[in-house]
């Protein structure tokens, strides 16, 4: 029996009632329920090279081998799964992990998805969107705000509802249905490392986490360029920068989530930043070390630990490898 079996059951209750968030650990074990037997229990893989040349434990949570190739499907399946039956059908805006998320929930619950993606997303996530049955609507990245537009085709066909990408509760304690399952599967961790876009998948992990486990410390890790939540936590407020430009295509936002940005204020300990060639280093080393395929966001985390970016004392260190979803044009460009 793992240590933190029992505190699953019987979380910290001081810690969840002295707070205020959009969503609670119960509305997290509550995802667990909706999503059991539809999502992948995601397996924990270790590397002993890595532990060597840092001295220290990491163990992975791989959400590459979630379905559709990431763990953006938990919260998109606790979202759709709950509507109403007279809702005929979704729309939601995404890059590409999300779409398919959506796409492939929206199928499983037999409703009609409509999904808004910028020009220039990755042939491969547009392929998988429309492969799960959804309709792809294309808009123009740095001319058209894609929320907008989605919100434009929610009203002109009526009877759609649309679900965001990250700033939605039901999203939110979604993904951190991964944390709960992570701290079952890994005994005594003393921190996890998850990479930040809007902030659903690393408050819902947030909330989970210090239910769980109130002494855990959660990092969070963006790249340059697309540091909105790094620059936001230091101003105190949230800020809008330009749509950024990084090889991480997942976490390319230009804001963090209303929703999320006060639980990642009280509960993220810190936001490391990245470059893209330390992006790029980690997914080498996941590749050929780890033999696990990830595309370049789920190598943000690794990225971070091999850049020093991860306090030291943090010695059982859980490493979040977010999505799969690589492109074949990207993996020659890796190694050429």
């Amino acid at each position: 029996m793992f240590r933190y079996a029992h505190r699953r059951l019987l979380p910290n209750i001081q810690y969840q009632t002295m707070t205020n968030f959009p969503i609670s650990y119960a509305d997290v074990t509550s995802a667990r329920e909706q999503l059991r037997g539809v999502a992948n229990v995601t397996p924990v893989q270790t590397s002993r090279t890595l532990n060597a040349q840092l001295g220290r434990e990491f163990f992975f949570k791989c959400e590459n081998f979630q379905r559709t190739g990431s763990f953006k499907f938990r919260g998109a399946y606790n979202a759709i799964s709950r509507l109403d039956e007279n809702v005929k059908g979704v729309v939601a805006f995404s890059s590409g992990n999300h779409a398919q998320a959506v796409a492939l929930a929206a199928k499983l619950r037999g409703k009609q998805a409509v999904i808004v993606m910028p020009h220039d997303a990755p042939q491969i996530k547009r392929e998988a969107t429309q492969g799960y049955g959804a309709e792809v609507v294309t808009y123009q990245r740095g001319v058209e705000n894609r929320a907008e537009v989605a919100k434009r085709i929610a009203q002109e066909r009526g009877g759609l509802t649309l679900i965001p990408p990250f700033d939605h509760p039901h999203v939110m304690a979604g993904q951190g249905t991964l944390m709960a399952e992570w701290m079952e599967q890994v005994e005594g961790l003393d921190a996890v490392v998850i990479p930040v876009g809007g902030g659903g998948l690393i408050s819902g992990c947030s909330i989970a986490a210090k239910a769980i486990c109130p002494e855990m410390r959660v990092f969070g890790v963006e790249t340059e360029g697309a540091d909105d939540v790094a620059q936001s936590l230091a101003k105190g407020e949230r800020v809008t920068i330009p749509d950024p430009a990084t090889i991480a295509d997942g976490i390319r936002t230009t804001a963090p989530g209303e929703l999320t940005f006060p639980v990642m204020q009280k509960l993220v300990e810190q936001v490391a930043v990245v470059s893209d060639t330390d992006v790029m280093d980690a997914l080498r080393f996941q590749i050929l070390r780890m033999k696990l395929v990830s595309e370049p966001t789920g190598a943000v985390a690794l990225a971070a630990l091999l850049a020093g970016k991860i306090p030291v004392e943090c010695k059982r260190v859980g490493v979040l490898i977010c999505g799969g979803n690589i492109e074949p044009a990207m993996l020659a460009r890796l190694f050429r």
